[in-house]
């Protein structure tokens, strides 16, 4: 029976969207022919109790390594190279082709018959940078396929591959799962519990970093509050740049307007969507184009709640939106230049209810269309 060895950095327990994005595939995956080999989440008894009771908990073969980053080290493919010939693996899946990627030689001499390879944001800035655009283009030398996110990261890293790696490339996005993201996730209770039942709210779910756009929300919340006097940013999720935005809501004057949440269970996601009434991050490209947005799986999982988005136009974060259709997107620059048309946007979606259905409506269609992880798990079956 031909088996599938995936191997990855990018694995709950540990947080993110390139995790969830491996772990939903993989659970679509026949798990009798699935073997993970995966780096820990973190040291300390702590994290060795959470990793082992989430490895317990699936379905499929979880083996890992004892360090917390995985490397294309001798001894990392070696270990990779007895795991495919212990389980009897013919087929492999790198969860994310950079740098991982460079085992892909030594995992074809222990028998590897087809090798995927999934890009993600970070290749499209190996691609641009000499050293590291030489090691990408081993990559795609070394494996079967390459799978790319959208449009903007394909263009980026076919451009660093040989013409033959690049003809071979193809789109694998994340998907949603449309079951649980949906118009009616809980959106109320988490409404009432957080006193925001008669508000209008503005709802941002991610990760607190810069590249995000959370400050951009914030400088447009006081033209947003000349319009809509009562309207509430809800801010999602815990990161780095949590601190900095909470004196920014102070040094703006809407502290009593914006509502941080800190970090929630993934089981939550879903009912903090449902409690606004407009998605938006504006999210930006920084660092000369090495931090982008490689596709923002949130206007996806917002869209399936039937919210109308508004989007930044970082890397490929607009192939996550049908300008126009589900929802609008927006210059993503520095905060203070990129505030005016985010508040213009999020005044008119909420000031128009019926746009508002029309857009969210139309969202969830898009969702049910393309983006289910059903569909998507079978594309990834015929590639391996």
């Amino acid at each position: 029976m031909d088996k599938t060895l995936i191997v990855t950095n990018d694995f709950p327990p540990r947080p993110g969207g390139i995790q969830a994005f491996l772990h939903n595939m993989a659970l679509r995956l026949d798990p009798e022919r699935l073997v993970v080999y995966a780096s820990t989440w973190k040291r300390g008894s702590e994290g060795a109790q959470a990793t082992a009771d989430f490895d317990a908990e699936q379905p499929f073969t979880v083996v890992r390594d004892r360090t917390t980053m995985l490397l294309p080290t001798p001894r990392v493919s070696r270990r990779a190279a007895g795991l495919l010939r212990e389980h009897g693996c013919t087929s492999v899946w790198f969860g994310a082709a950079a740098p991982l990627g460079l085992m892909a030689p030594a995992l074809r001499r222990a028998g590897a018959k087809r090798i995927v390879a999934t890009t993600h944001g970070h290749e499209a800035g190996w691609a641009q940078l000499p050293a590291s655009r030489q090691l990408l283009r081993r990559i795609g030398e070394g494996t079967d396929t390459i799978t790319y996110l959208g449009e903007y990261t394909r263009s980026r890293i076919a451009a660093a591959l040989t013409p033959q790696a690049a003809a071979r490339m193809v789109q694998l996005p994340p998907g949603v799962d449309e079951k649980t993201f949906h118009p009616g996730s809980g959106g109320d209770a988490v409404r009432e519990r957080l006193g925001l039942t008669d508000r209008p709210v503005v709802v941002c779910v991610s990760r607190l970093v810069p590249r995000k756009g959370q400050d951009t929300l914030i400088l447009a919340m006081p033209r947003i509050l000349r319009e809509v006097p009562d309207a509430v940013l809800l801010v999602v999720g815990g990161g780095p740049y949590a601190g900095e935005l909470r004196k920014l809501t102070a040094e703006t004057g809407v502290a009593d307007s914006v509502r941080f949440t800190g970090p929630v269970p993934w089981a939550e996601l879903p009912a903090h969507f449902g409690a606004g009434d407009v998605f938006a991050m504006p999210c930006r490209t920084r660092r000369g184009g090495l931090d982008v947005e490689g596709l923002g799986i949130v206007y996806l999982e917002a869209s399936a709640t039937g919210l109308p988005v508004v989007a930044g136009d970082s890397g490929g974060a607009p192939d996550a939106v049908l300008d126009g259709e589900t929802g609008w997107v927006v210059r993503g620059g520095p905060a203070a230049v990129a505030a005016d048309e985010s508040a213009d946007r999020i005044v008119t979606l909420l000031g128009d209810p019926e746009l508002r259905r029309r857009m969210g409506e139309r969202g969830r269609e898009w969702v049910e269309e393309k983006w289910r992880w059903d569909l998507l798990a079978e594309k990834l079956k015929t590639l391996l």
